[in-house]
Parts: structure tokens; C-alpha cells; sequence
């Protein structure tokens, strides 16, 4: 099979990967990231992968599918992200610290809003209000409808009056 079409393949194979996970059918999500990562690697299948194993908080396989996506893409934000959500739900702020800020600065991102927020979370949860309200400030000027960052910054604000 020609690499055009093994790539087509590994995209029809993520799609319906994405389509069970969102339906909460994680084991057909998971076996269908493999078999399009078999087919042809993509970081946005490891990283998806990763993300199909963090909702059964299988965390060190799901940072160990976001290296992968990196070692694919290095340039591709999601995986950074991912891996500092996870390890804040490890408890590990300093390490998440990192991946966040790389995410922050990576080449192909959409959605750099979310590792801005959640930099805001670890902020918040060392009691540095000022900082965190600054990265719910960053989040919403990469995307003023994200409306976690709004309840957040909403959150401090009162706090703090």
C-alpha cells in the first residue's frame, strides 16, 4: 500500500476512534488509535490515544503516548498540554509547570487557551492569585468564549474583593 493511501487509512481509523470516544466507547476508541498508529503514526493519534487513557486515569500510559506524539511532531502543541494536565492531576504542579509553558510557545496549536488556563490552575492552587489571574487573562485573549477560564478569573475576582 502506497504511503498516500496508509495515511488516508490511519485518518479514517482516528476518525472513528474520536467518534467512539466521544460516545464514551473507550476500549473500540483506543483499539482503533492503535490500529491507525500501526497503519501509519500521527502525533494526533498517540496524543488522542493519551487522552482516551487519562478518563481511566491510566496517566503514566497517557504521558508515555504523548512523548510518542512528540518524538512524531515535535511542533504539535496538544501533547505538551496533555502532559501538564496530567501530571496536575498526579499532584506533580512543578513538573506540569513545563509542558504547559512549552505548549504555550509550540509551532502547530489551535488551542492555546487551554494550557494558559491551565498554568492558571496550578497558580491558583499555590494561592498566587495575581499569576493565575493573569494566565485566565491569557487564556481569554486566545479565546474569549472559553468559559472555564471566565468562571475562573470570575471566581478570583470575587475573592479578592
Amino acid at each position: 500500500m502506497s504511503g498516500d493511501k496508509q495515511f488516508q487509512l490511519a485518518m479514517e481509523y482516528f476518525q472513528q476512534a474520536y467518534e467512539h470516544q466521544m460516545k464514551g466507547e473507550l476500549e473500540e476508541a483506543m483499539a482503533l488509535y492503535r490500529l491507525s498508529i500501526a497503519t501509519h503514526p500521527t502525533a494526533e493519534a498517540h496524543t488522542f490515544l493519551g487522552w482516551t487513557l487519562s478518563f481511566l486515569d491510566r496517566y503514566e500510559e497517557a504521558i508515555a503516548e504523548c512523548h510518542r506524539a512528540i518524538a512524531v511532531d515535535p511542533d504539535f502543541g496538544n501533547p505538551y498540554n496533555d502532559i501538564g494536565a496530567y501530571l496536575i492531576e498526579q499532584g506533580q504542579l512543578e513538573e506540569a509547570t513545563d509542558w504547559l509553558q512549552r505548549a504555550t510557545r509550540a509551532p502547530r496549536y489551535e488551542n492555546r487557551c487551554f494550557p494558559h488556563y491551565n498554568l492558571g490552575r496550578i497558580y491558583e492552587r499555590k494561592a498566587n492569585w495575581p499569576r493565575a489571574m493573569d494566565c485566565y487573562r491569557s487564556a481569554l485573549a486566545e479565546n474569549a468564549r472559553y468559559k472555564l477560564a471566565h468562571t475562573a478569573l470570575r471566581r478570583l475576582e470575587a475573592r479578592l474583593n
